[in-house]
């Protein structure tokens, strides 16, 4: 059993292209730690550095205290899962499973103790003759877990193992890798896009953007107390309503928040004082965004009646009934002219009963939970709320402290420069490349003249 200590890493190809800037975790022997986010954040370059299929430019990498920066892959005691199995199609099932230790000249006794052990773990005893082609995707993808369980090592790398299959099975692999970490009691760093295997599976989440740390915590710390905008929009599904351009009033002793439409909804005591720095934003010309959550947007008479303080009025432009519960798309500002319901800052998603009767182009009155909305900086976009009271403290990074994540505009600073230097690198292979096309033809001119020199001495 082992944890990981990645100090500071970075990862930089030699085009000059930066792939990961300064990603700091302490992972702690046993965790389940999902790296998720979307295409091209780097999650899976960081993965591949971890197993050394990848070389790290800068930064320190260490397993079980040693610093593996200069260690290959094969000693480092590592088992990889890629996301396209890699299986051998003309191997059967045992052969794939015990192929590494044979590499490894583990008797064959062993082996087959190992093989057999493993393929009851993962329910695949009766296909140990069958060859890859005669199994299903499902099948498949257990078998490239048993050929890593097999080898017995210290951490356990997935890197989107389950993006090939179906929503049914793709739910089912995911109670089977759960079951499997904590049967096995082993690390495991799973890399993902699909915040739903995030959220259920990890004991912690890496939520990343490209290629820098956004925010490292408990799965449901990052529900509840996104650090920033991107965090919020990214988990939960689906993803959570942001009104841009609000402003923070005081009526009396009451805050509010007023946004799109001439919405105005009063706030808790309980969240005003969970604001930081409330002066900075208080009846100023600062915008933030009010964030809500669709489960957090209710349509029973009972909760509107209870929270006469935060209703508003919306259109109904889509009704999707999904059985258990039913998505409506609105329309706050309506005037009479019809708006697209993709990216537009006037359109919500509320989670409504299924029961609940509504139809198309009514407005209907919902109310907020004001007890859970959260509240962002307009220009840094990190969220303006404390944490409360008793909430899960989240295990230090790699640097001894809480992870702080950076801001757009430190994001792009740092990405800018990193165009910078790529282009001047690019600038100097194309002249390294001149200037070795020039050495080669001179060297290859004077080759040419030389005999015709010695015959005239001659």
């Amino acid at each position: 059993m082992s944890g990981l200590l990645l100090k500071g890493i970075n990862k930089v190809y030699p085009s000059g292209v930066q792939a990961v800037f300064n990603f700091c975790l302490d992972i702690r022997d046993k965790e389940f730690i999902v790296l998720v986010g979307p295409s091209g954040c780097g999650k899976s370059t960081t993965l591949r550095m971890i197993a050394g299929l990848e070389d790290i430019s800068s930064g320190e990498l260490y397993i079980d205290g040693k610093l593996v920066n200069d260690v290959v892959p094969k000693d480092r005691d590592i088992a990889m899962v890629f996301q396209n199995y890699a299986l051998y199609p003309h191997m059967t099932v045992y052969d794939n499973m015990a192929f590494g230790l044979k590499l490894r000249k583990v008797p064959k006794e062993i082996i087959d103790q190992k093989v057999k052990a493993a393929a009851e773990i993962l329910g695949i005893t009766d296909y140990l003759s069958r060859k890859p082609k005669a199994l299903s995707g499902g099948q498949r993808q257990r078998v490239a877990l048993g050929r890593t369980i097999v080898r017995e090592p210290k951490v356990f790398l997935l890197d989107e193992p389950l993006s090939n299959l179906d929503a049914k099975l793709r739910a089912s692999m995911r109670t089977e890798i759960s079951k499997l970490h904590s049967r096995l009691a082993t690390t495991f760093i799973y890399v993902t896009h699909d915040q739903v295997e995030a959220m259920t599976m990890g004991t912690r989440i890496v939520v990343m953007k490209d290629g820098f740390m956004q925010q490292v915590d408990t799965p449901q710390n990052l529900y509840d107390y996104p650090v920033n905008l991107f965090v919020a929009g990214f988990i939960g599904t689906p993803q959570m309503n942001f009104f841009k351009n609000a402003r923070l009033v005081s009526e009396g002793n009451k805050v509010c928040v007023t946004f799109v439409g001439g919405n105005k909804i009063v706030l808790p005591k309980s969240v005003v004082a969970r604001i930081k720095n409330i002066n900075e934003y208080l009846n100023v010309d600062k915008d933030i965004t009010l964030g809500v959550r669709p489960e957090d947007i209710h349509q029973d008479q009972a909760f509107i009646a209870n929270s006469p303080e935060t209703i508003i009025k919306a259109r109904i432009e889509v009704i999707e009934k999904l059985g258990a519960e039913t998505q409506i798309y609105c329309e706050l500002d309506y005037d009479g002219k019809e708006s697209s319901v993709i990216d537009n800052s006037t359109q919500m998603i509320a989670k409504i009963s299924s029961r609940a009767v509504v139809s198309l182009k009514e407005v209907v009155e919902l109310a907020f939970d004001a007890h859970h909305l959260h509240l962002f900086d307009g220009d840094t976009e990190a969220s303006m709320l404390e944490r409360d009271e008793g909430y899960e403290v989240i295990p230090e990074n790699a640097e001894g402290s809480a992870f702080t994540p950076p801001t757009p505009q430190e994001m792009r600073a740092q990405i800018d420069a990193a165009r910078i230097v790529t282009k001047e690198m690019k600038a100097q292979m194309r002249k390294d490349a001149k200037m070795a096309k020039r050495t080669a033809a001179m060297a290859a001119k004077e080759n040419a003249e030389t005999p015709a020199d010695e015959d005239k001495a001659e």
